[in-house]
């Protein structure tokens, strides 16, 4: 696992601690598919947020809210990746907007 432990989740930091070999092949498939995205480092952070708001999946909001922004992605861009799944999931993105604002506000 990297060094990027900021806003990692317990659940993940645990992961790589207790089954590290499962987390190194986690790890290259993560690096594989994100050296094969067309897309700018800052989209495809946006874009990972607004599929963690859709899931609902908030322990992972912080991690990419830091590399969001440490791409360049403004308070209100974030605000916006989370939203913008509200007309198809529903008021579930909602509840990742907290931990997003938090994350963000945190440096």
């Amino acid at each position: 696992m990297s060094d990027r432990s900021i806003g990692v989740s317990e659940a993940f930091r645990l992961f790589g601690q207790e089954a590290p070999a499962h987390a190194a092949v986690w790890m290259s498939a993560v690096k594989g598919l994100d050296d094969a995205s067309a897309l700018d480092k800052k989209t495809e952070e946006l874009a990972y947020l607004a599929v963690l708001a859709a899931l609902g999946m908030e322990s992972g909001v912080p991690f990419h809210v830091a590399s969001a922004r440490q791409a360049g992605a403004s308070r209100d861009e974030v605000i916006g990746a989370v939203l913008v799944g509200l007309p198809a999931a529903g008021q579930r993105v909602i509840s990742s907007l907290p931990a997003a604002l938090s994350a963000y506000d945190a440096k």
